[in-house]
């Protein structure tokens, strides 16, 4: 029989400093696992010089395929270049920043091998590299988003797994142009396991992803797989318009048997600007809503690709 295929996906911004150590660890990692294997790296229009790096890797080892994408997609617009472009029995998402390690590959296919699942995840035994904000906001992200959606995502388990074709291609069939690919790797389903490890420091170069974003990211992956924040808008004005007839009823009363009050500017004010705020604020959580709808109605690709390195060769075969 023949060979099964892994391709390990390695999405890559301004990755220059690290993607020397990177390729040596990977490598050396791999010798230890009996499968063909290709490495696809995405530069996800990298400022310095991680294309050229890239490039004089993938000539010295026919195992590299690099694609450049036009400009900075974005890290999601990245990964999904690289599943389209994978042609695997299973692939693998890996950083380079090698926080997650190439060693627990073996694990991982091994564990695919036996057939019985189509999903692996690296769960992360623990967040110790990361800061308590970090942690924190990261265990609440991942309550709340499974309380609020359908989808459930593991705690903990970051794009670092295993995944056979079967879930690739059903990957492929989600066509959203504003992607969060936790929630998207999740949503096919299929059978999994779970291997902990523990995760190591950044080996080089810094996180691009700073607190802003991360709101911003934790934002999309909510409203991308679920609508319940929107509908809390409609319970919470049924709640307030109840509250409000009760106290009519009770103004009404008093005013029947005590006569008319002035009403106090305090209470009103504090009424107006509470329920202003509210009505602020769900106004912008449709407007994300119809922001999404905006994007998917523009229909533009997700990616564009400028180029190719190492692909020639395979498509000769």
């Amino acid at each position: 029989m023949k060979n099964p295929l892994l391709s390990i996906l390695t999405p890559m911004f301004n990755e220059s400093s690290g993607i020397d150590r990177f390729f040596s660890t990977l490598e050396h990692a791999m010798k230890a696992v009996p499968i063909d294997y290709e490495i696809l790296c995405v530069d996800d229009g990298s400022t310095d010089d991680t294309l050229a790096r890239l490039r004089a890797h993938a000539e010295r080892n026919p195992c590299i395929r690099v694609l450049a994408l036009t400009r900075n997609f974005g890290k999601e617009a990245a990964m999904t270049a690289a599943l389209d472009h994978a042609e695997g029995d299973a692939v693998l998402p890996i950083d380079a920043d090698l926080q997650d390690p190439p060693e627990l590959i073996g694990a991982m296919v091994e564990q695919w091998r036996t057939g019985q699942y189509e999903v692996v995840y690296a769960k992360r035994a623990s967040r110790q590299t990361d800061s308590l904000l970090k942690r924190k906001t990261a265990q609440w992200f991942y309550r709340l988003f499974n309380r609020m959606s359908e989808i459930h995502i593991p705690e903990n388990v970051g794009d670092f797994r295993l995944m056979d074709r079967k879930a690739v291609d059903a990957i492929k069939q989600l066509p959203e142009k504003d992607r969060f690919m936790k929630g998207l790797f999740c949503w096919p389903g299929f059978r999994h396991t779970v291997i902990e490890f523990d995760r190591q420091e950044r080996a080089s170069g810094q996180s691009k992803f700073n607190y802003w974003r991360l709101w911003n990211f934790a934002l999309s992956g909510i409203t991308s797989f679920s609508t319940f924040p929107i509908r809390a808008g409609t319970y919470f004005g049924l709640l307030v318009s109840l509250f409000a007839f009760i106290y009519a009823v009770i103004v009404i009363i008093k005013t029947l048997f005590t006569g008319v009050d002035v009403p106090g500017y305090a209470s009103t004010m504090v009424v107006i600007l509470f329920l202003g705020g509210i009505q602020l604020f769900f106004l912008g959580l449709l407007g994300e809503y119809v922001g999404r709808i905006y994007k998917e109605v523009k229909n533009r690709p997700i990616y564009l690709v400028a180029a190719k390195w190492g692909f020639e060769e395979r498509d000769t075969d």
